[in-house]
């Protein structure tokens, strides 16, 4: 079955997303999070046997990290490497261990598109740890990159977002971007796990699936989380 992940510690209600997950990206401070939220965010995880990965962003919570910031390769790296460090500890503090890296918003979206970025971005988590895996929107340039640093990648689809017909999601700012009913995001989960999705302009594409994303700011989440995940199951 392919599993159902989801960005939780931005403020939102996670815990009751967490019987649906099998993995969680925790808001490590650039766009949300502190300390008490980490750990919260954690004791979730370990509570219900989900894995946990850091989320890191640009340093922008005014904009909620959904805006890009002109920066240099290394100043990306600095961030991802501080905001995975800082949710790191916290999660050896309490006995658990991180299994990816994800980016968040506006850093997702152009290192999917932008070779250099993402290279910034595979650099800094394989410095970090080896093990980690990063995770990246499916067929992208995060996930080339990834691939080119040695490291364990997951093409990552979403459930409640609409796409463009080259595989890349259409922007929020566009009406009808977020997919908010939950019956429309299970019949677009089940065709991720079968490799395919329908465009936004109708057209049919192939998609790379091993993990699938919802947003729990999405409105009616949990009810898309619910609907997902019997999708899922269903096969």
């Amino acid at each position: 079955m392919i599993e159902l992940n989801a960005d939780i510690g931005e403020g939102f209600d996670d815990a009751s997303l967490m019987p649906y997950l099998a993995r969680v990206s925790i808001a490590c401070g650039g766009h949300a999070g502190d300390a008490a939220s980490m750990a919260a965010a954690l004791q979730l995880a370990a509570e219900y046997g989900v894995a946990a990965g850091a989320h890191p962003s640009y340093p922008d919570r005014a904009q909620f990290g959904r805006q890009a910031l002109a920066a240099s390769e290394d100043e990306i790296a600095a961030w991802v490497t501080q905001q995975t460090e800082v949710l790191a500890e916290q999660a050896a503090r309490a006995g658990i261990r991180l299994v990816h890296v994800k980016p968040h918003g506006a850093l997702y979206n152009v290192a999917a598109r932008d070779a250099g970025v993402a290279r910034a971005i595979a650099r800094a988590v394989a410095a970090l740890d080896p093990a980690l895996a990063l995770v990246g929107l499916s067929g992208s340039e995060l996930v080339a990159a990834g691939q080119g640093a040695g490291l364990t990648v997951l093409h990552e689809a979403f459930a409640d977002r609409r796409y463009q017909f080259n595989g890349q999601l259409v922007s929020r700012e566009t009406p009808g971007a977020l997919i908010v009913d939950s019956l429309a995001a299970s019949r677009q989960a089940r065709a991720l796990a079968h490799g395919r999705v329908s465009t936004a302009g109708g057209r049919m594409v192939r998609v790379r699936t091993d993990t699938i994303c919802l947003h729990s700011d999405t409105p009616n989440a949990l009810n898309v989380a619910r609907a997902v995940h019997a999708a899922l199951n269903r096969g």
